[in-house]
C-alpha cells in the first residue's frame, strides 16, 4: 500500500533500520527541533516519507559535510526560506501570465510594462 508523502507511518524503530542509525539518534534530533514527528494517540512517535526524507539530509550534512546540529538547523531554516520564496516566484509568474493573457488587472493590481518585463504592484489597503 502507498501512503501520502506526508502520512505518518512509520515508527521509530522501522525508520532507525532503514537508516541504519540508533533511535536514539531520531530522539536527539526531535529534542533538537530538526524534527518533529507525528504521535498516536498513544505517544508513539510516527514518521513519514517526508519526515525519512529530512532525516537523510541531515544524515548527509553532519556524515558527509561534518556539519554539526547547530549549523544542520540554519541550513534547513534557510532551505525553507528559499523554498517558500521558489513558490512565492512561481505564484507571481503565473499571476502575471493570468493577468498578461487575459489583458486586464484586477483594480486593486497594475500592471506595469518596462522592456518588455512586467512588475506586479500590489496596492494594500
Amino acid at each position: 500500500m502507498i501512503h501520502p508523502y506526508d502520512e505518518p507511518v512509520y515508527l521509530i524503530s522501522i525508520v532507525a533500520k532503514v537508516l541504519d542509525i540508533h533511535p536514539q539518534t531520531l530522539r536527539q534530533y526531535e529534542r533538537e527541533n530538526l524534527i518533529t514527528p507525528s504521535r498516536s494517540n498513544g505517544r508513539i512517535r510516527l514518521y513519514s516519507q517526508k519526515d525519512i526524507d529530512r532525516i537523510k539530509l541531515i544524515l548527509r550534512l553532519t556524515r558527509e559535510l561534518g556539519v554539526n546540529l547547530a549549523g544542520v538547523d540554519i541550513i534547513l531554516r534557510l532551505k525553507e526560506n528559499v523554498d517558500n520564496m521558489e513558490q512565492d516566484i512561481i505564484d507571481l509568474k503565473n499571476e502575471v501570465l493570468k493577468a498578461k493573457n487575459s489583458q486586464t488587472v484586477s483594480s486593486d493590481k497594475a500592471l506595469v510594462t518596462k522592456k518588455s518585463l512586467y512588475e506586479m504592484i500590489i496596492f494594500e489597503d
